[in-house]
């Protein structure tokens, strides 16, 4: 059924996975465990034969086998008497691929994968007194999102400068490489780590400077950011010194100043004071009666 399909053109190979079981022996064919990238499609394949001594009801189970072997596996989808039975929620969304299933294909279709599916799957056929098992795996990995890239540092000449980038989601391992957009290699004074994500420059330079390119990728997908790194000079030393020495005059020559008319101001009070002081001492010796304060 599945290398029809394939054939008419209703599935592609890559979400097909083909198993034979023959009620009294297994053979299969394909992958016991199969990575599948998320939002994609996946028929986990059980096709079966029986045999001439299996005359018995025909009874098709579908279940996700527990990671605890002191526990039941969860039954999701199973077929008896000629009816489909759906058991779990985890079976919204799956069915048999075979319209049928009684004619020999048992696979079991999921149209829209999620980390949820990832799980070890088992079809079980029983025609008495013929019984058999097939046991898969299937794993569901998430695409890295698209990366951020961003600068670290002052992006000076002579200076070191880090780039970075990070992916937010994806499924593990993840690993990160920089190159440039054009075809000039890496500084070979840079370093990167492709587990963390970071190139480091320790002498930046003017051949340094230009578009960087971060690419993550794991199993099933790879996203990428660019980011574009400067070459600045750094300022005139020279020029700075001189003007911290300007800079430095000026203040203290208008701290001079202020404390010129400080004490200049201090100065006449006190010079007034003593001539005010001495009116009064002399006007009291000669018997010259204080004025009041508004006579003129």
């Amino acid at each position: 059924m599945c290398q029809d399909c394939v054939r008419r053109g209703c599935i592609s190979k890559k979400t097909c996975f083909i198993s034979f079981i023959h009620v009294n022996a297994v053979t299969s064919t394909g992958s016991q465990t199969v990575h599948k990238a998320e939002g994609e499609s996946a028929t986990l394949g059980c096709r079966y034969t029986p045999g001439p001594a299996d005359t018995g009801d025909l009874d098709i189970e579908w279940s996700a086998v527990s990671p605890d072997t002191t526990q039941k596996d969860q039954m999701l989808l199973s077929y008896t008497g000629g009816t489909k039975y759906f058991h779990a929620d985890l079976a919204n969304g799956l069915s048999f691929a075979a319209g049928d299933p009684s004619r020999g294909d048992a696979s079991l279709s999921i149209p829209v994968l999620s980390p949820a599916h990832s799980a070890t799957y088992q079809c079980k056929v029983k025609k008495s007194p013929g019984v058999d098992t097939r046991k898969m795996s299937l794993v569901v990995l998430v695409k890295p999102s698209v990366p951020k890239c961003w600068v670290e540092g002052g992006q000076l000449v002579g200076g070191a400068v880090s780039l970075h980038c990070k992916s937010a989601r994806g499924s593990a391992p993840l690993k990160y490489r920089w190159r440039r957009e054009s075809a000039d290699p890496i500084p070979a004074a840079a370093t990167q780590n492709s587990v963390t994500g970071d190139l480091k420059i320790s002498n930046h330079s003017q051949s340094s400077a230009g578009i960087y390119l971060c690419e993550v990728n794991n199993e099933v997908g790879a996203e990428r950011c660019r980011i574009h790194l400067k070459a600045d000079k750094p300022p005139n030393r020279a020029a700075v010194i001189v003007g911290t020495a300007v800079g430095s005059l000026l203040l203290i020559f208008v701290l001079l100043v202020f404390i010129g008319l400080l004490y200049w101001k201090l100065s006449t009070r006190r010079r007034y004071e003593k001539e005010f002081s001495n009116e009064i001492r002399y006007g009291r010796l000669a018997g010259i009666p204080r004025a009041r304060r508004g006579d003129k």
